[in-house]
């Protein structure tokens, strides 16, 4: 048994529909308060005594830096005839906004958030070009934090201008086409000292117009009354119409009310009044809005709604469903270009305005189109040109940009980045595993040629399972330097994602979500059975919905790992709205409030499933200081009640990063710190064997 820091156990006890839960560990959700602050010290001096002690750890650093060390492209984008696009040679901290006259060419600085804070952790989380290209909207976050601050840049003079936006959350800048003002999105400001931990409720949306100050700012949307609405705001690219996107505490089924521009009244029209249907504008024309839905289409459709006449009798199908998944639409240069997934692989087809097929733009296999520092898909085009570019991943490939011709239909590489990795050496290839049920779950497996199936590879297996995001390939120096030591990369697409449309995501939600940490458990069993490995050489890892899976799986199925690594993951299933957006999670997951809800959450919450005397496997949890989207008291409080209750001599650690947060706008220093760290603990806590160097 291992000696870890004291943790005392308190005596709160909450009463949930008659049945009273203890809650310990209580005293660590207050991450400020000095007995808290004196157990992370101890637990980081814990693991770092263990990771300092790894012999390969200063190698592992060293490979990790140098697979990170690659120049990291944004796709270019153009406003007003200006040209602009996100570069980071290589170990920048935070990449760098240029100005450009042309695609490709060299340009100039415009934004460089390295200049901002001393040590690189203050990022900009969104970054928005005025129709015409002379003003930038820029919002930059502290430390990791959601919190955003937005300032407005003059493009010609390089300047800020005296606007100022604080508590704003979860948005872009949406311009109006006349450069006078954008809309956003404000939150209640935060209570001093309460920044990370207090909840966010009742977001707005705001008008700010250039030239006046915060307070002056207008409210275009509210609804205190239903603090539980999530209001999303864009402008038509004509300019006509402002777009309100409307879900329900992460009830992916959203309203959309559109006020016209050009009326003096401002009203709010209904375009989707209800939330039985997820919808995404494409384009208007006129008072025709273009939609991607999933109503009467399970992998989604392209309808054409007039608001004159929105019910849905009156909608007029322009691309039907598909076979493939339906993931995201664009109108580029008179053309509808349109993303799918089949089996989580990207493809990208052109349809004419009438819907009619064009083409198919051709993709490398295994591949997928990457994702921006926003995670939209990173793909660009303006409605008046035919020319668009896009970028696209792979797990052994760190991301190349395309452009494309939709006149003629010409497709080139623009951009390859240098491979850090020789791609050649690897092999990537779909398997399907069988789980509980009976249904087939997809995961990827990437690993060396040479490697050889004898059952002594390690094994690192990773999945996300949840809110409908789609794991896609993707390229990462972690995962880079993991095959490069021999190790096999195993990526599952499991219920509960984006992958195969509505009801794959159903089937991993809510009342069904047990079904995720089943798929997750037979890809394991899958791995340990298919010769490749075995169960002490796997380990799992995933972040936020993902560190969840991470938690859940490690205590309904402790016998199936070697090693855990949840990172920033929800483990309080019964506390989980009383902290920040925490709330806005619960038409996922479900809500403690609602007694049958509570069973669920109760029946896989990882923090109420620890078993003492229980034989855990080796577990790294890593969270930040600064996380105000999953709040670092879940990961400290599932520590403690790990480490009390270890029957085994596995170590159970805790990793805790300082001015850092939830994982966006992580400082390129800080990222490799991480990954090292991770790598160093699995090198240590698994067998070695197989093909590790």
């Amino acid at each position: 048994m291992r000696s870890y820091p004291a943790a005392r156990k308190g005596n709160d006890v909450d009463s949930y529909h008659g049945e009273r839960v203890a809650d310990p560990y209580r005293w660590l959700e207050t991450t400020t308060d000095q007995e808290t602050l004196g157990w992370v010290k101890a637990q980081n001096e814990l693991t770092e005594g263990f990771l300092r002690a790894v012999p390969d750890r200063e190698a592992i650093r060293a490979r990790v830096t140098e697979l990170s060390d690659y120049p990291k492209l944004g796709v270019p984008f153009e406003r007003g005839g200006r040209w602009f696009q996100f570069r980071n040679p290589g170990l920048a901290a935070q990449p760098v906004l240029y100005l450009m006259d042309e695609p490709g060419a060299d340009g100039r600085v415009l934004l460089d958030p390295n200049t901002l804070s001393a040590d690189g952790t203050t990022a900009v989380s969104s970054a928005d070009v005025s129709e015409n290209g002379k003003l930038l909207a820029y919002a930059t976050s502290d430390g990791g934090s959601d919190w955003l601050t937005w300032h407005v840049r003059d493009v010609d003079t390089g300047a800020d201008l005296a606007d100022v936006i604080e508590w704003s959350k979860f948005c872009s800048a949406a311009w109006r086409t006349d450069g006078s003002g954008f809309y956003y999105s404000s939150m209640q400001a935060a209570t001093p000292g309460a920044e990370y931990l207090e909840t966010n409720a009742a977001p707005r949306i705001m008008l700010h117009r250039i030239g006046t100050a915060q307070g002056e700012d207008e409210l275009v949307f509210a609804a205190p009354d239903q603090p539980d609405l999530m209001p999303y705001a864009e402008v038509s690219e004509d300019g006509r119409f402002l777009i309100l996107t409307i879900e329900k505490a992460s009830v992916f089924e959203n309203q959309i009310l559109v006020s016209d521009l050009e009326d003096p009244s401002g009203e709010l029209r209904t375009l989707i009044g209800d939330f039985e249907s997820v919808n995404q504008v494409v384009i208007t024309e006129g008072t025709t809005f273009y939609l991607v839905t999933d109503h009467g289409a399970e992998r989604k459709r392209l309808v054409a709604v007039d608001l004159d006449r929105p019910a849905r009798p009156h909608w007029r199908d322009v691309i039907p469903e598909a076979q493939e998944t339906l993931v995201g639409a664009w109108f580029f240069g008179g053309h509808f270009v349109c993303h799918y997934l089949r089996d989580a692989q990207s493809v990208l087809r052109v349809h004419a305005r009438d819907g009619r097929a064009v083409r198919e733009i051709p993709l490398p296999g295994m591949a997928a189109l990457a994702l921006d520092s926003d995670l939209r898909w990173a793909i660009s085009g303006r409605p008046g040109s035919d020319l668009i570019h896009f970028s696209v991943t792979a797990f052994t490939e760190p991301g190349s940009i395309w452009s494309h011709r939709l006149q003629g239909g010409q497709t080139e590489i623009v951009r390859r980045a240098p491979a850090p990795l020789d791609a050649d050496r690897y092999l990537t290839e779909q398997v399907f595993a069988e789980s509980a049920d009976g249904t087939r779950v997809p995961m990827f497996l990437t690993r060396r040629r040479d490697l050889q199936p004898d059952g002594q590879a390690p094994v690192l297996l990773y999945a996300y399972g949840g809110f409908d995001i789609a794991i896609t390939p993707e390229f990462s120096a972690q995962w880079s330097a993991w095959l490069d030591r021999g190790g096999v990369l195993a990526v599952a697409n499991l219920r509960g994602g984006g992958e195969y449309g509505r009801a794959w995501h159903e089937a991993g939600r809510r009342a069904a979500k047990q079904h995720v940490f089943d798929d997750f458990c037979a890809c394991a069993r899958w791995l340990a059975a298919s010769g490749w490995s075995s169960a002490d050489r796997i380990a799992i890892t995933g972040a936020s919905n993902g560190g969840l899976l991470v938690g859940a799986c490690l205590t309904q199925h402790p016998e199936l790992f070697g090693a855990c690594v949840p990172h920033v993951g929800v483990h309080d299933m019964l506390r989980f709205p009383k902290f920040t957006i925490g709330w806005a999670w619960t038409g996922e997951v479900g809500s403690p409030d609602d007694p049958v809800e509570y069973q669920w959450l109760r029946g896989y919450s990882p923090l109420h499933n620890v078993r003492p005397g229980e034989h855990y496997p080796a577990t790294l949890l890593l969270t930040a200081d600064h996380d105000d989207r999953v709040v670092p008291g879940h990961s400290f409080k599932f520590a403690a009640a790990l480490q009390a209750a270890q029957g085994g001599d596995e170590p159970i650690l805790i990793r805790v990063d300082t001015a850092a947060g939830h994982g966006a706008g992580k400082p390129t220093d800080k990222q490799i710190a991480a990954d090292t760290d991770v790598l160093a603990f699995l090198a240590a806590v698994l067998p070695r064997g197989g093909g590790s160097t």
